[in-house]
């Protein structure tokens, strides 16, 4: 290798891709016109959904589901501390309050038998996240949800691709929603999916991306609703991207397994656990420094490599210790001792579709001196 540094994620994007956006550009539908219908379709029939609304990204995806779910001011969500901030910030934007449940430290997602010891009178749903594309426990959480009569939105948006137990991610409960950022399995740059078998749960999502709009009537307004719209080029892009899953995938998981292999013998850190990895929709690939050593260790592990060129990252900062969310909801450290043990020592690695094996192993070679640096720093 030279010295050209390794990025952390890269976006797999092809001339079919070029051409697909710029035939957009070539009509006058810049719009809600066919692209968009064709990349729903494509992603709800991934999912087994008979439904898919397009949206402006995944965070508004999630909104919208606990909108049309009839989630309001005071009702209670059960989530996982240990994910992107939107799946809580989609809770908090109509004031309902997001439930914390601490995770299984080998899957990362939601343990499922501190559930049920969450629920009270109040709690209306649960949504849960397959961390890093994780699908472990999710047969059990739709048990739970069957059970207590709760509604279940499946934050999949780390997933696509993904089975588990031969159900496709975005199959679990009342709707699912994926997102398209450009770290993603696929990418249009910012989008996300929101996919249901729910008739009522897609015309309400719908018509509340378009400011509340039920109908053709541009200035009819059932709904106070939102610019969530998904336009014609990000769909092109996303449609294009959706021709090539297949192929996509499978890269990713032979990265994974090329990581899996070469660091197996590096008896300092944890590989991921991920459930049924030959089917799983590879999202990122997350190491774990091992139980010796401390949140600074990592720090300084992840610093070492950065400037030397492998890009690397934390995934993720608990969402019960981000500043905002201690302030509005009280949480503090120790709330989630599961969730802040494996947060303070997990590190991502470049994981991108092309990854090369001389670009792995660079990275596992920057690991080792780094970790072997930081170990005669603490002696």
């Amino acid at each position: 290798m030279n010295n050209e540094s390794i990025p952390l994620s890269r976006p797999d994007i092809t001339d079919a891709e070029i051409e697909a956006v710029v035939s957009v550009l070539r009509t006058d539908r810049l719009s809600r016109g066919p692209k968009l219908e064709i990349f729903e379709a494509a992603v709800a029939e991934r999912a087994g959904r008979r439904q898919g609304i397009g949206v402006n990204s995944g965070t508004s995806g999630l909104h919208l589901c606990i909108k049309s779910l009839g989630i309001r001011d005071g009702d209670e969500v059960i989530t996982t501390p240990f994910s992107f901030i939107a799946t809580t910030n989609a809770i908090l934007f109509d004031r309902a309050r997001p439930v914390f449940v601490d995770i299984d430290p080998v899957s990362y997602n939601m343990d499922p038998s501190l559930i049920e010891q969450a629920i009270t009178e109040r709690t209306k749903a649960i949504m849960p996240v397959e961390v890093f594309g994780n699908m472990a426990h999710f047969h059990e959480y739709e048990q739970i949800a069957r059970k207590h009569n709760l509604r279940f939105i499946e934050d999949c948006c780390e997933a696509l691709g993904g089975r588990f137990g031969g159900k496709p991610a975005g199959k679990f409960g009342d709707c699912g929603v994926f997102a398209f950022y450009p770290n993603k399995q696929i990418t249009t740059g910012e989008g996300g999916v929101i996919v249901t078998d729910d008739d009522d749960i897609a015309r309400m999502c719908r018509a509340l991306r378009n400011q509340g709009r039920e109908d053709e009537d541009m200035y009819k307004h059932k709904y106070m609703g939102y610019n969530y719209r998904m336009g014609e080029m990000t769909a092109a892009l996303g449609a294009a991207q959706m021709n090539r899953l297949d192929g996509i995938l499978e890269k990713r998981r032979r990265v994974a397994q090329t990581y899996n292999e070469i660091l197996a013998d590096v008896e300092e850190i944890h590989l991921p656990n991920m459930a049924e990895p030959e089917h799983a929709g590879w999202f990122v690939y997350v190491i774990q420094l091992a139980d010796s050593f401390t949140r600074e260790d990592r720090d300084a592990v992840m610093a070492h490599m950065q400037k030397n060129g492998i890009g690397c990252n934390t995934y993720f900062v608990p969402i019960h210790l981000q500043p905002f969310i201690k302030q509005m909801l009280g949480t503090k450290d120790g709330d989630f001792p599961r969730t802040e043990r494996v947060a303070a020592r997990t590190i991502c690695l470049p994981f991108f579709t092309n990854l090369k094996l001389e670009q792995a192993l660079e990275a596992k070679k920057a690991l080792l001196k780094a970790i072997s640096r930081q170990k005669t720093s603490r002696s």
